[in-house]
């Protein structure tokens, strides 16, 4: 397309040559206009997108001054498209997402097109990582040696049928990327091997930027790389060549100086970083690190804090690339000439950093400051990964927590009850549990994984414990899940494996695990002991995430700590403790050890890095990372352009969305006499509305796999049956946490308004689906925070919810119900549904008008009266999205022009 005059101006393409090879690059520095060094760095990224995508269609002229003129328009709500340089994907949410790819091909085909145009335009990665269960731990005889082993076969014997699909994904779609189970966590995987930092496409030079299937995808943003989490569904409208249209986020600059404790590690430092950014508020903004702080931090280090961007709420958490970045690049094995194309064009253009200069600071939208030398070790929980407890307040928190009412600093156990002892048998010796007894252990989760100075340093501490005689008791669920097999090989090449496994810190997997609910069973002694004195037990995990009911639903209080901390409370055996005036246990000769006297220093650990985190290391590793373990390669995929779907499977099968569609729009946006499905408060988490975790033998999705010839042990999780959409309707709202204001307790239940029954949920909407009934949910603040998860739209979908009326949305979750057709209404500020006396037992109507505008108000009536609403379409693309009946629906139309 010839480009105008106007574009012209910003479009300077220019020539660089590197190491004796010529490349071309579109030059910001030579669009020679002041405001370009006034831009957050990240926004650079943004515009030299746009300048490079520019076609007078998706991208116009107005997008790029829109961009560069970002001073001005980030306090205006101004929409501005950007087009990612490729998406990646884990397999629970890329597993729907090739689904609908197989669907959209037999709809295409179905509606006279040809389905081989439904391809990935852009490379897409999927790494299998969320299908691994912790199962067998460690080493006794209820735990196992061969953990991992014996927790990849039970995998592939449960999943068997999902890699099947995968694999068919990987022959028929063109343009995708499989990195088989065993590899190890997608986001370490993206910043270990897949990221490119910069692509070099038909000898054009350009930023490494994605989207990806997962909030924590945040991650790459601490090597440099913008990128953020995004709904399964507007991922796959990225895959197929589609502009993301965002509004310009302001950019909060946070200035980090000083230098951490030498007793203080990076996971104290995001946890401390997370508390204050809540407090701040920046859902919907950018955050930039800068300032000499950041030269303190390893690429590991900003990485971890960059990884819990979606804890402390903005959309990216971004580092720029600096001399820090070129050295990490080296170690993971980058090869030289690489490293010198990105050192060469970042600097050419304008978007490398020294973050000792502080005349290269740009403007920012507002600047807040943390002295590193502030931070003090620290864990978060019980129940919110925002929630930050200093270590040595701890115990007092902890009894805070028992006496408080019941809420997210709350269980509210009477004072007569809290001291309360359940004894028990565990392999033939007595135990005892209590209130605040630590009953899992996890060294898990790509947020401390990827860090080999938190690694080496859990390492370190459990070689000092194992010499000075400490334990952990039997029955504590211990396990370490690496994100990536490099890991394994530092450990075991510092020689610490040996002394983690003496605690019970067996490999057991490569895989989120418990971080994301795939926790596996607690002994069955431990679990009745729980249960009978309804005792508030622990979890304690290097994870990013401990919603209630995520880890295990046995474990009412749950903590995300560093690893090393992980190791102290497991050898304490509870978290009332003071670890600086109580020992964590005793000595060969039976005196008290104090943490103190065996955490080791961050020189120390930096020393061990150094000698042993090698580039070789990662060389090794990925070599072979596509090739997979005997069992991957020997799985036969199907070899058909479209999938032959099996209607015996209950992990696989087409979903209903496309089923009925035509070429022409249909008619939306009218509710008329809707009931209320769930009367919901606040924070109500993607985790509450569709699970990932274990299925519940009581359910209507245990109910439905026994109905199909299924025994419990072969339930496996929601997160694996994503894939089907008969199981997944049935889990949406099935977390035993749910707390549902139609009900007087947390659990997946609600009240059919006619009848009066209190029913399952799906239950529920199965019956006021079948008497033809219109659907909504009231909710609070900050509807379906947390992981990003296209299932908690798809799933209200097919319970037939037309609409959510909250006081807000976290912004993924509010992207993805408008991706399906969901109309997502927020009251007016001030405003909640008890203030305006709403029960959730009227009838609601409404009309969307065919001429609505971007973030417009409608009327709401309510039986006799009305109330105001924003309807929360807040760009001009989702608005179409919405007339289409969705962003998949819009997409196969434009496949068929």
């Amino acid at each position: 397309m010839a480009l105008s005059d106007d574009c012209s101006k910003y479009r300077c393409e220019k020539s660089i040559d590197i190491d004796g090879k010529s490349f071309k690059y579109f030059d910001l520095l030579g669009i020679n206009d002041p405001r370009y060094d006034e831009l957050p760095f990240s926004i650079r990224v943004l515009l030299e997108s746009a300048i490079r995508n520019y076609d007078n269609f998706h991208i116009k002229v107005k997008d790029i001054e829109n961009i560069l003129n970002w001073k001005e328009n980030q306090l205006k709500s101004v929409e501005v498209p950007f087009k990612p340089a490729r998406v990646i994907l884990q397999d629970f949410t890329g597993v729907p997402a090739v689904v609908d790819f197989a669907a959209m091909r037999d709809a295409v085909k179905r509606l006279g097109g040809d389905p081989e145009k439904i391809n990935p335009v852009v490379p897409a990665d999927l790494v299998i990582d969320h299908s691994v269960q912790v199962d067998v731990s460690r080493s006794s005889s209820t735990f196992s040696a061969d953990a991992l082993q014996k927790n990849q076969d039970i995998e592939f014997e449960r999943n068997k049928e999902r890699f099947l699909f995968l694999k068919w994904g990987a022959k028929a779609l063109k343009n995708m990327l499989i990195v088989p189970p065993g590899s190890g966590i997608v986001h370490q995987v993206n910043l270990e091997y897949l990221a490119r930092v910069v692509f070099d496409s038909d000898n054009i030079l350009y930023p490494d930027s994605l989207v990806g299937t997962d909030s924590h995808t945040t991650m790459i943003n601490g090597l440099g790389i913008v990128g953020w989490g995004v709904g399964g569904i507007e991922a796959e409208a990225v895959m197929l060549g589609q502009a993301i249209s965002m509004v310009l986020p302001k950019v909060i600059g946070y200035k980090l100086t000083g230098k951490m404790n030498a007793l203080v590690t990076s996971t104290d430092v995001v946890l401390t970083i997370t508390k204050h950014l809540r407090q701040i508020g920046v859902v919907g903004k950018f955050v930039e690190f800068f300032g000499p702080g950041v030269s303190q931090l390893s690429i590991a280090d900003r990485a971890t804090i960059a990884n819990m961007c979606p804890e402390y709420g903005a959309t990216i958490g971004y580092f720029a690339i600096d001399e820090i970045s070129l050295k990490y690049m080296k170690q993971t094995g980058r090869q030289d000439s690489k490293i010198s194309m990105v050192e060469k064009y970042l600097k050419a253009n304008g978007l490398f950093r020294d973050f000792d200069n502080s005349k290269q600071d740009p403007v920012y939208s507002e600047i807040v400051e943390l002295d590193l030398s502030t931070v003090m070790s620290c864990v978060s929980g019980p129940k919110r990964p925002h929630d930050k407890v200093d270590v040595n307040v701890m115990k007092k928190d902890f009894q805070n927590c028992l006496d408080n009412p019941i809420g997210f600093k709350g269980f509210k156990i009477a004072p007569d009850q809290q001291s309360k002892s359940i004894p028990f048998v565990f392999e033939n010796e007595e135990y005892v549990l209590s209130h605040g007894s630590v009953v899992i252990a996890a060294i898990t989760s790509c947020t401390n994984t990827s860090n080999p100075s938190v690694m080496l340093g859990a390492g370190l501490l459990a070689k000092n414990a194992v010499n000075k005689g400490l334990t952990v008791k039997p029955f504590v669920k211990t396990s370490l899940s690496p994100g990536s097999g490099v890991v394994t090989y530092y450990l075991k090449e510092s020689g610490v494996i040996p002394y983690l496994e003496t605690l019970g810190f067996n490999v057991v997997g490569y895989g989120c695990m418990t971080c994301i609910g795939n926790s596996g069973p607690l002994p069955e002694p431990v679990a009745q002991a729980i249960e009978k004195g309804d005792l508030v037990t622990c979890g304690v995990l290097s994870g990013n995430r401990n919603f209630e009911g995520r880890i295990h639903p046995l474990t009412r209080a749950n903590y995300l700590a560093s690893p090393l901390l992980v190791i102290a409370y497991a050898i304490a055996g509870t978290v009332s403790i003071d670890f600086e005036k109580e020992p964590i246990g005793k000595d060969n000769d039976g005196k008290d050890v104090f943490l103190r006297d065996i955490w080791p220093s961050r020189q120390v650990v930096q020393e061990v890095e150094r000698e042993h985190v090698i580039p070789a290391m990662f060389q090794e590793v990925y070599s072979n990372i596509t090739e997979g373990n005997d069992r991957w390669r020997s799985l036969d995929a199907p070899d058909a352009q479209l999938y032959p779907w099996d209607s015996s499977s209950t992990y696989i099968q087409s979903p209903p969305f496309f089923q009925t569609m035509t070429r022409d729009l249909p008619s939306v946006g009218v509710i008329k006499d809707a009931k209320v499905l769930l009367n919901l408060g606040d924070s109500v988490t993607t985790d509450h509305i569709s699970p990932a975790g274990s299925i519940a033998r009581n359910s209507p999705a245990a109910r439905y796999l026994a109905s199909r010839g299924l025994v419990p042990r072969q339930f496996n999780s929601y997160g694996s049956r994503r894939g089907n959409d008969a199981i997944m309707a049935r889990g949406t709202f099935a977390n035993i946490r749910l707390v549902n204001k139609f009900i007087s307790k947390a659990a997946p239940k609600t009240i059919h308004i006619p009848s009066g029954d209190v029913m399952d949920i799906f239950d529920a909407a199965d019956r006021y689906k079948a008497d033809g009934m219109q659907l909504i949910i009231l909710s609070g603040k900050d509807y379906g925070s947390g992981s990003s998860r296209d299932w908690a739209a798809k799933g209200p979908w097919m319970q037939g919810v037309k609409a959510v009326i909250a006081e807000s949305f976290e912004r993924i979750h509010r992207s993805n119900l408008v991706g399906m057709g969901i109309i997502p209404l927020q009251y007016l500020p001030g405003q909640t549904a008890e203030s305006l006396g709403l029960s959730g037992k009227e009838n609601y109507s409404l009309s969307v008008p065919d001429d609505i505008q971007a973030g417009q108000k409608i009327s709401v009536q309510v039986d006799k009266r009305s109330f105001e609403v924003i309807v929360r379409f807040d760009t001009d693309v989702e608005l179409a999205y919405f007339k289409h009946g969705g962003i998949l629906n819009y997409m196969i139309r434009q496949m068929l022009e």
